[in-house]
């Protein structure tokens, strides 16, 4: 029962804080800038699991991260000094946050070994709905709006549930798993071309760059760990 009432806590990280952040950033940011700065997350959560759980950071792993904070950095500070465009202080900060918030989310999560994961997230995003109710209460909130409610069924199904039940499907039919797992570093690349579609955004070349960049350190920290695992003998742990 004190695991189940965890979820209260993480519901309010992930989706109540979480996503009025992100989705500030997003208003204050060009799609293309706030999207690679939130993908930061993977390097955070190595961090932060190396200053709580005490878990030791090999000094390879520091090039991979060094190597995805230099594309954070091209992206964010880059495109105005290369690309000419100026961009929101804050909106940065907030876009930084989001991906702090949701390395801690996933840290806190992982101390409920207990509960399935599914139940979980469903307890998680469940209490957090009920913040954001409550929410509407002390913030001016149009319920009544069509687009905002449609948005909100789409940020609902295709952000956390959909995706989430297709990825489990599809780590228990394959034979690969690793292979399944690095095809999700496809997704922010993918996201590039939408943006460039949907919201008609020139993507910037800083942008290609520090994505790159980006994915391409927690890749490497990825095989890094493998590597090391399997010189050690144990079974491999991905964050």
């Amino acid at each position: 029962m004190k695991e189940l009432g965890g979820y209260v806590f993480t519901g309010l990280l992930n989706p109540a804080f979480y996503y009025l952040i992100l989705f500030k950033s997003y208003d204050l940011l060009p799609a293309q800038i706030a999207q690679p700065i939130n993908y930061f997350w993977p390097i955070l959560l190595a961090i932060l699991l190396a200053i709580i759980e005490k878990k030791p950071v090999s000094a390879f792993k520091y090039i991979g991260m060094i190597i995805s904070f230099g594309g954070v950095v091209l992206i964010s500070a880059g495109t105005e000094g290369i690309a000419g465009v100026q961009l929101s202080k804050p909106g940065i900060l907030l876009a930084f946050l989001s991906a702090f918030l949701w390395a801690s989310f996933w840290i806190v999560n992982r101390r409920n070994k207990n509960v399935d994961t599914v139940l979980g997230l469903s307890l998680s995003f469940t209490s957090g709905s009920l913040y954001l109710l409550l929410a509407t209460l002390f913030v001016p909130v149009n319920l009544g709006s069509l687009p905002g409610f449609l948005s909100g069924i789409y940020v609902g199904m295709f952000e956390m549930a959909v995706p989430f039940i297709f990825f489990g499907l599809a780590l228990q039919k394959t034979t690969n798993p690793a292979l399944t797992n690095q095809l999700c570093y496809l997704s922010p690349f993918i996201s590039l071309f939408i943006i460039h579609a949907v919201l008609g955004e020139t993507i910037y070349f800083t942008t290609y760059i520090g994505l790159f960049l980006i994915v391409f350190g927690i890749l490497l920290n990825e095989y890094l760990s493998q590597r090391r695992t399997r010189g050690c003998g144990c079974p491999a742990k991905h964050l």
